[in-house]
């Protein structure tokens, strides 16, 4: 039977919806800066394309669908933009038996140059390459360690406007996070990776999740999960060096769900990122446009239609939204 006919029976199963347009039950965008009807017109509306997943990350356009990592269900997904759910690599996250309900599955993806797929396995705790063979998609190793030492599970990654591959590091694929006898770095780093060398560039973050870049390169964006709930911003200089961090936004005293994890950057340099309480938009000065709430906890964002469309993975759904002000796509895209 082929994928796709699998994946069209799968529906049924993963709750896969045909979107009508309508406004999810629960999902919001509030706008707390007049300037924030430039970016998402009034009268959006938030839709559910698919549901029942177990725990959606690492949202990549690709190809007119999105991918998805189910980071518990250790499997990607493709998920068309009328529902349909497509099954696309099963046991992803590199280990070998997870246990039931563990965090140890896939995460990021990003397309390379050359049109594969990277991936962030957070079990496996390394990044690896997907790529097409004999009509299926099989895993071949990219890197999985820096100077002799395991990573301690890449979380997610991103490529800069100058080609050079960045990523985050933090201990979520260990049991005992830091204090896992497993954790062979001392540190939670954020790398980046250029001609064939892996170095470090930021080292004292305490959980480095999402990542991207301002759109001139200028700027990268690092969001910290915890304890300091934070989105840190650095000024890039000549290969690669970063300066000092200083905070973009940070959520002292947080009551609401969520954490900093997944972010992305629109065409006119403003943050999306996922933060407690829902989506929070971000000037590159640090002021809060708005923000965008949906009844599950966000994980990730992804733009689509070169930069139209909002893709959210949020706990067990995929919702979407119209943005009136593109994204910026990916550098390598398919």
């Amino acid at each position: 039977m082929r994928w796709m006919q699998y994946g069209l029976m799968l529906c049924g199963a993963l709750a896969c919806s045909t979107p009508t347009n309508a406004q999810a039950p629960g999902a919001e965008v509030v706008r707390l800066d007049k300037s924030m009807d430039a970016l998402v017109a009034p009268g959006t509306v938030i839709e559910k394309v698919a549901g029942n997943f177990k725990f959606t990350e690492g949202p990549m356009w690709r190809e007119g669908r999105l991918w998805i990592s189910d980071v518990v269900g250790d499997t990607i997904f493709a998920v068309s933009p009328n529902g349909a759910v497509e099954p696309l690599l099963a046991k992803a996250g590199g280990y070998a038996d997870p246990p039931a309900g563990s965090y140890l599955g896939p995460n990021a993806m990003v397309t390379d140059r050359d049109g594969t797929v990277l991936l962030a396995q957070q079990g496996g705790r390394k990044l690896v390459r997907i790529v097409p063979e004999d009509g299926h998609l099989v895993i071949r190793p990219f890197l999985d360690g820096f100077e002799g030492k395991r990573f301690n599970s890449p979380n997610d990654l991103v490529f800069a406007p100058d080609g050079s591959l960045w990523f985050t590091d933090p201990p979520f694929g260990l049991a005992r996070g830091d204090a896992d006898p497993a954790k062979e770095l001392p540190y939670d780093g954020v790398y980046r990776y250029a001609h064939g060398k892996l170095t470090l560039a930021v080292k004292d973050l305490t959980l480095p999740n999402g990542i991207g870049f301002s759109p001139d390169g200028k700027w990268l964006y690092v969001g910290n999960s915890g304890p300091r709930m934070c989105v840190m911003k650095y000024a890039v200089g000549r290969h690669g060096t970063v300066a000092t961090g200083v905070p973009l936004i940070e959520f002292p005293n947080a009551a609401e769900p969520g954490v900093p994890d997944g972010l992305k950057i629109d065409s006119k340099g403003n943050v999306w990122t996922t933060a407690p309480g829902g989506i929070r938009i971000v000037r590159p000065d640090g002021r809060i446009l708005g923000r965008i709430k949906l009844p599950e906890v966000a994980a990730n964002l992804a733009w689509a239609d070169q930069g139209r469309t909002l893709y959210i993975t949020a706990r067990t759904g995929v919702y979407r939204l119209k943005i009136a002000t593109p994204g910026v796509m990916p550098l390598y895209q398919r």
